[in-house]
């Protein structure tokens, strides 16, 4: 009798992306499925350039993340968690609307075939097919 194996399940990867105010990518870090937003937070947060504001979602909200985002000259656009007790009074949820832009970004990530199924298995491979379409997507400007 013969014995299968079992299928390989394939690293599923996340892409924490971030857009200039024209919605054109211009830092990104992968990590695995299984971390969660704000543990890679502080990494993108370091790299990135002097803006006015930070505009994240629900994901990325957490004390460390906002004091790391104000020590940075930036202010934070993030709305709290459902459970919260502090709430969403301090927002601006005026320029929360423009977090569209980076959904709009995935969107034209999603549509190159590659970053979509996601074939490469190995980071490395995800991470240089991220940075060739990103380079891709500045092509038009």
């Amino acid at each position: 009798m013969l014995a299968q194996h079992p299928k390989k399940s394939r690293p599923y990867s996340k892409i924490h992306l971030v857009v200039d105010s024209y919605g054109l990518p211009t830092e990104f870090i992968t990590t695995g499925g299984g971390i969660h937003d704000s543990t890679a937070a502080n990494d993108l947060i370091e790299i990135l350039p002097y803006a006015d504001y930070l505009i994240a979602d629900k994901g990325y909200d957490s004390k460390k993340i906002r004091c790391k985002v104000r020590t940075q000259g930036s202010t934070p656009v993030i709305p709290r968690k459902r459970n919260s007790k502090i709430g969403n009074a301090d927002i601006n949820w005026c320029l929360y609307k423009y977090r569209h832009l980076v959904e709009n970004a995935f969107a034209r990530l999603k549509h190159f075939r590659s970053i979509t199924t996601r074939y490469d298995k190995l980071k490395i491979h995800c991470t240089s097919m991220l940075a060739l379409t990103c380079a891709i997507i500045w092509l038009p400007m």
